[in-house]
């Protein structure tokens, strides 16, 4: 009996033991990983976003020029000041103009910015371009917002530095904004890391559809500079980082090769952020991720690193509670085993049982109070951090929408600014003239209708933001009902891509039954599909020349119908497909997209047409998205 009452009490330490190592890997996965993975979350969100409203300021800026591309320097100066970007959004060194010079025009160019009174009434006697090299053309920096603090780069020419001439030629040719690699700051003396994000600036008489239009057509750039370590402190909570290692590197150009990780490449790294006095913890095993963002037609790799402490820590108290339980739970049935090797007295080992008996029973419905209680514990943790994600999701939401509207309304009001000092200018030369020249009034008609254009362009943009934002919470009930068969709505959203599909070289296979007729919405089930091809083109075969898209049908059961198309383009990563339906999550950053496609069309599946949507994708290989849509739909489910 002794024998069997100690392995009867090894056992249940074992199960002990075992019980609260699973109660500690949960906690590990449901806190500490959850916890991680929502700071990392918005620490690569929040740099996305920032990045995005400086990337708008130079859309703004190029905006301006758009209208007018001889922009003075006091003009430069007071559109700057007009922004209250430092004061709005600090993080940046300086807004820049680099403008264009040819080498034959270089000492003229000299003398006329020595000689500029417009800002500083003293002018800029000691102006000089630098470094000094005889080349075809210069790239100065003619404009710099603050002038203070960056003398240094007064002046100076970009076509001289390697770096910066692979990022100038890039600009010029494609148009979009691009940043640079890791360069260090000629007016910064502590030698941190920085970069500069430029837009290119054409004359607005010439076109600019091939590269040689683009290339005759260019006046120079507006940039912003950063340094960024200062970037960086304005975008992460210092006290974050005491539990966050939070490390970014260049990965180079989108279109070229990645360089080796190494010194070159390290743009931040936390660590060298926090305060020297302050021990840095050992790092979390397991606890790390890494997601890239596209900047400027680069891609950042930003990796996190959980550190061990509070933040991430465990509580040990359930553990605790579980194990104490489990030890006299098997004490009690190792005793009760062992005092039963009295058999000779019946009545006493009948008395001591019951007794032992008892008291187990009062043991063992404690350690299920305590067990219950830790359940109970551990599903409020689940509840909360499910509560937790609905409100980051929320606040992304929001952020969103003011993000969208803020820049084509933000735009608007810089172009009428500028509208008004045009027609301020032209009464006052009127005035003072007494009469006006036809080409002068042609040239500030021209200006005005121009202005216009920009203003009717971003207020058009604002609306259809605004009717997009309005289909993200689709209205289960609007749109018209009726009977309809697949492959005819298929073929009329095929057509109306007929053009963009030639251009970009996809050759489209269609395997639809001619007899799956539908009793839905057709509106909403051509929307889905013009969604979704509209993707194919914008994502999936980018940077391609020819792709294939195939659209296949067929029955599942009686009363439902599985459609699914598929490519092979580029593919995604799994940190894209976790988060292709999140609403303004878009890779197109800075290039017009708006990030609401695939959660309209989640929100059309699931809610209008009371289907179900799966998107599959492997890098390289293609994307395959899977519908399974009901052939009619319920009247009691249309009236819920």
């Amino acid at each position: 009996m002794r024998g069997r009452g100690y392995l009867a009490f090894c056992v249940g330490i074992c199960l002990t033991a075992w019980t609260c190592y699973f109660v500690m890997e949960e906690q590990q996965k449901l806190q500490v990983q959850a916890g991680f993975q929502r700071d990392a979350e918005k620490v690569a969100r929040d740099t996305q976003n920032r990045m995005q409203i400086y990337f708008d300021t130079l859309h703004g800026m190029r905006g301006v020029y758009a209208v007018n591309d001889r922009i003075d320097r006091l003009h430069f100066h007071r559109f700057v000041t007009e922004l209250k970007i430092d004061r709005r959004y600090p993080g940046f060194q300086a807004l820049q103009f680099v403008r264009l010079v040819p080498d034959a025009e270089l000492p003229a160019f000299v003398a006329r910015v020595k000689r500029d009174t417009s800002v500083d009434p003293a002018g800029y006697p000691n102006f000089h371009v630098h470094p000094a090299s005889v080349r075809p053309t210069h790239y100065i920096i003619e404009y710099t917002e603050p002038l203070k603090g960056n003398e240094n780069a007064f002046g100076l020419d970009l076509g001289a530095l390697l770096p910066h001439q692979k990022a100038l030629d890039m600009g010029r040719d494609s148009g979009e904004i691009v940043a640079t690699e890791r360069i260090t700051l000629v007016q910064d003396v502590t030698g941190e890391p920085g970069f500069v994000a430029r837009a290119p600036v054409y004359r607005n008489d010439l076109p600019l559809d091939t590269t040689a239009q683009r290339r005759e057509a260019l006046v120079g750039f507006v940039a912003i500079v950063f340094r960024m370590n200062t970037l960086m402190r304005e975008i992460i909570d210092p006290a974050l980082l005491e539990h966050l290692h939070v490390r970014i590197e260049d990965a180079g150009f989108q279109t070229g090769q990645p360089p080796a990780p190494g010194v070159d490449t390290l743009l931040y790294d936390s660590d060298g952020q926090v305060e020297s006095h302050q021990e840095r913890a050992d790092p979390v095993p397991g606890l790390g991720t890494s997601t890239v963002l596209p900047i400027g037609q680069r891609n950042w790799v930003i990796k996190f690193e959980g550190r061990s402490g509070s933040r991430y820590g465990r509580s040990q108290l359930p553990v605790v509670l579980i194990g104490i339980a489990g030890v006299i739970i098997s004490a009690l049935i190792a005793a009760l085993l062992v005092t039963n090797r009295r058999e000779s007295d019946a009545r006493h080992g009948l008395e001591f049982s019951l007794k032992e008996l008892e008291l187990q029973k009062s043991n063992v419905e404690q350690a299920r109070n305590h067990l219950s209680r830790v359940v109970a514990t551990l599903k409020q943790a689940q509840t909360n951090l499910q509560t937790s994600e609905k409100m980051a999701s929320l606040g992304a939401l929001v952020a969103g929408v003011a993000h969208e509207l803020n820049t084509p309304i933000g735009n608007s009001l810089l172009t009428a600014s500028a509208l008004g000092d045009m027609v301020r200018d032209f009464e006052r030369r009127l005035k003072a003239d007494g009469g006006l020249k036809r080409s002068a009034l042609e040239a500030h008609m021209s200006d005005a209708r121009k202005a216009c254009d920009i203003m009717s362009s971003s207020l058009t943009r604002a609306a259809d933001l605004i009717t997009s934002f309005k289909q993200v919470a689709v209205d289960q009930a609007s749109g018209h009902r009726r009977r309809f068969r697949l492959d005819e709505v298929l073929h009329d959203t095929l057509a109306t891509y007929a053009a963009q599909l030639r251009r970009a070289g996809c050759v489209v296979t269609v395997d639809v039954p001619a007899d799956l007729v539908f009793d839905s919405y057709p509106g909403s089930l051509s929307q889905v599909l013009s969604n979704l091809i509209g993707n194919a083109l914008l994502h999936g075969f980018d940077g391609r020349e020819s792709g294939t898209l195939l659209i296949s049908a067929r029955r599942e059961g009686p009363d439902l119908v599985l459609l699914q198309l598929k490519d092979n383009g580029v593919g995604m990563t799994d940190l894209v497909l976790h988060k292709i339906f999140d609403p303004f999550f878009t890779t197109k950053m800075g290039q017009g997209g708006s990030g609401l496609g695939m959660n309209i069309v989640y929100n059309i599946v699931t809610g209008v047409l009371k289907g179900t949507i799966r998107v599959e994708s492997v890098p390289a290989e293609g994307t395959s998205v899977t519908l399974v849509l009901p052939l009619w739909l319920e009247e009691d489910k249309l009236q819920a």
